[in-house]
């Protein structure tokens, strides 16, 4: 189970990428981009087949980025988050969130072999403050049925 801690320290990290926004704008790579961009985060985006994205440069991978960031949204398939979480380590960046849907078994024990902080099984946006009224809801049944980290 992911500890409380790891999501505020990741949430503290204001220069973040996301690895896995779309070309077509719909997908959860490209709302999570946007809602943190609005947020206040300095987000970049990462897909190693587009240049431009939500009107900003796109980086072919993590180690294509031309400053530091403090943390990496994943949002891949899970049979590319290993990939990601690697480019990650070689590109200095110690803060993984695995977004739902992202996660693999090799790419968590990946993370936890190598120090890394990583959440896993939780939506970013659930806690990325403000969260907007459907993440709130979200937030709160997740609460109630005791899947929020502790």
């Amino acid at each position: 189970m992911v500890k409380r801690e790891i999501v505020n320290s990741f949430l503290s990290c204001r220069k973040l990428a996301v690895a896995g926004v779309s070309r077509s704008g719909k997908k959860f790579g490209n709302s999570a981009l946007k809602e943190l961009k609005k947020k206040g985060y300095t987000v970049y985006p990462v897909n190693p087949n587009a240049s431009e994205i939500e009107g900003e440069k796109c980086f072919n991978s993590l180690l294509d980025l031309r400053e530091k960031v403090d943390g990496v949204v994943v949002v891949v398939p899970p049979n590319e988050s290993l990939k990601v979480v690697k480019d990650a380590v070689s590109a200095g960046i110690k803060n993984i969130w695995l977004q739902q849907g992202a996660e693999s078994d090799e790419a968590i024990s990946f993370c936890s072999e190598n120090g890394l902080n990583v959440v896993y099984g939780q939506c970013i946006l659930m806690f990325a403050e403000p969260a907007e009224f459907f993440h709130r809801a979200h937030r709160w049944i997740r609460g109630v049925t005791g899947k929020l980290p502790a």
